[in-house]
């Protein structure tokens, strides 16, 4: 019976912050001079601190609570919210322009950001992706001006351009930030091929591959995942989360293919070390990051040399590779315990039979909660019974 990858494993994999052009606020929006909205403006821009601005957008919307520009005063809500990460402040102004139908691609930002860093998966931030090529076609897009000279001309072209590319590529990060907080893999699939549909001249062949192999998996799925899992992994095959994750379905999920697995396990194990650090992202993030790819790695390759080992009962290469494993994955308990559990079985495999150390392993295993813990404590019990 085929097994479909456990969710601690599909969740291993988010992205790092993305860099994003600066937008337009309230592009549709002009201000008079002298009037409560220009004194607005004012006291916003001359505003030292976010407190400051939140304030002055108080003042206003108490004095003029039926003014048009109330859209814009919600714009800037959302974005003084999320520079502070009062986050639920920002989703809550942002959603109240969304509701009246106001859109324009600064507060489709951020409120993106603010659904992305509360981690809400909501149908209103996948609507909001698949609206927004429109937007950005709107606001990236610039009629010549009389004046310009064929030089300049070009030149505005190829930086709208460049601002409309940073724009796709942001909503296509939002994206595969959001996804991972989708539990239902139909509506990973729905997601993922809305995107697909809307974006089509912005694909990340490997990462948007990956995520469809992990929605599939969780449908159950088996073909297409395989299919998608290879893709990802042929237009990168330096995708160390899609080796992982293949390697981890093909051995331990699904025991299909042993060589494949350790052969990709093993190519995590020569590329992650040498991974440069994103900008963005702290030491201990990063080798925190680091450490469950590598200690996953080893666990793959572990458990295919302890089933090609068979009668032999030479499972010293697997209690090495268990070993290292456990080590590395101290900040995924999930994994680690599966890692426990099958050192523990190696140390009884292995001629002869080290109970002692597989009784150390098994209790901790079994103290751990992870997929292996009922095994561990019946074998465990076998352990204590024959030593």
């Amino acid at each position: 019976m085929r097994k479909s990858l456990p969710s601690f494993m599909l969740a291993l994999c988010l992205g790092w912050a993305l860099p994003i052009a600066a937008q337009t606020p309230c592009p549709s929006f002009s201000v008079v001079v002298n009037t409560p909205e220009d004194e607005l403006m004012l006291a916003l821009n001359g505003a030292e601190k976010p407190e400051d601005q939140i304030a002055a957008l108080d003042k206003f919307a108490q004095a003029h609570p039926d003014s048009k520009f109330m859209p814009c005063v919600n714009e800037y809500y959302t974005s003084t919210y999320l520079k502070m990460n009062n986050l639920d402040k920002a989703i809550e102004y942002g959603e109240k322009d969304v509701a009246a139908n106001y859109a324009d691609l600064n507060l489709t930002v951020n409120l993106l950001k603010a659904y992305v860093n509360a981690g809400k998966a909501t149908e209103a931030s996948f609507d909001l992706i698949g609206k927004a090529p429109e937007l950005i076609k709107t606001e990236t897009s610039v009629s010549r001006p009389a004046k310009a000279t064929d030089e300049e001309w070009q030149k505005m072209q190829q930086e709208n351009a460049e601002l409309a590319k940073q724009d796709h590529a942001f909503m296509e990060y939002a994206l595969f930030q959001l996804l991972p907080h989708v539990t239902d893999p139909k509506k990973r699939i729905q997601s993922l091929d809305a995107f697909s549909k809307g974006y089509p001249d912005t694909p990340n062949g490997p990462q948007l591959n990956f995520q469809y192999f992990m929605a599939y998996e969780m449908a159950g799925d088996a073909a297409k995942a395989d299919d998608y899992g290879e893709k990802a992994i042929a237009a990168d095959p330096n995708n160390v989360e899609a080796l992982n994750l293949v390697a981890y379905d093909y051995a331990l999920a699904r025991r299909i293919n042993l060589d494949k697995a350790a052969a990709y396990a093993k190519r995590v194990l020569t590329l992650a070390p040498a991974r440069k650090k994103p900008d963005g992202v702290s030491d201990d993030q990063f080798k925190a990051q680091q450490n469950s790819q590598l200690g996953m790695a080893h666990f793959v390759v572990g458990y295919t040399n302890l089933l090609k080992a068979g009668k032999s009962h030479r499972a010293g290469p697997a209690i090495q590779e268990f070993k290292t494993a456990s080590e590395l994955l101290n900040a995924n308990p999930q994994m680690q315990g599966q890692a426990l559990y099958f050192l523990g079985y190696a140390y009884e495999d292995v001629y002869p039979a080290n109970h002692h150390a597989a009784a150390e392993a098994l209790t901790r295993a079994a103290s751990l909660n992870n997929p292996m813990q009922a095994q561990a404590r019946d074998l465990l019990a076998k352990v204590r019974a024959a030593r």
